[in-house]
């Protein structure tokens, strides 16, 4: 039987960013079952968060994500994306690339292209050109966008998010019976897992 987790997480945060590469490494090899699941920080219409413009984020940045990303030899950036954009895209996108089996490479496409290039990922020209990139078509993905095909299953997401999960810090993982909130390290990931490996073993 494989260990279920839940990922909730957000494309424009920093700490999702990290938290999911310390957490996919510890889960390899291992009898792991992922769900990523979406989550937005910032839903319209909230305003947009404008790090390049904002001491205070430009300081939270330097003072608690750089620091981290060396030590876990990450590469990531401050986007050069002003001001950051809406997700809700973006998590449509997702649910579409889920539909399609390829969930996973369209998450990981879409952080790379923000926290590695500074892609506009609210752009549904730029979802589109990373979704054709790990093989989903593209022309297809941008009609799923432009209709409006996923704004239901994404806005019942959120409110699963939101409201029955009670999640209200990013990243989360729920695995197992253990929930972890924020960017944990790849030794933390792992001792949870593989306690909560043993309580389904035996």
């Amino acid at each position: 039987m494989k260990l279920k987790v839940k990922v909730y997480s957000d494309y424009v945060c920093p700490f999702c960013y990290l938290g999911k590469d310390q957490f996919e490494k510890a889960i390899k090899g291992k009898e792991v079952d992922v769900e990523w699941l979406p989550y937005e920080l910032r839903p319209r219409p909230s305003e947009q968060l404008d790090p390049a413009n904002e001491p205070d984020k430009l300081q939270l940045w330097d003072n608690a994500i750089t620091p981290r990303a060396k030590a876990w030899n990450i590469d990531m950036k401050l986007p050069n994306v002003s001001p950051h954009p809406y997700t809700d895209l973006a998590h449509q996108g997702f649910l579409y690339a889920r539909d399609m089996g390829k969930g996973a490479d369209y998450n990981q496409r879409v952080f790379n292209a923000f926290y590695q290039e500074d892609k506009n990922i609210g752009e549904i020209d730029v979802l589109a050109k990373l979704a054709a990139e790990t093989g989903l078509d593209e022309a297809e993905f941008k009609e799923a966008l432009l209709s409006g095909k996923y704004q239901k299953a994404h806005k019942q997401a959120l409110k699963h998010a939101y409201e029955e999960a009670q999640i209200t810090s990013i990243p989360t993982f729920l695995i197992g019976e253990e929930r972890i909130e924020g960017a944990a390290s790849k030794e933390v990931f792992e001792q949870v897992i593989e306690s909560e490996l043993k309580k389904i073993k035996f």
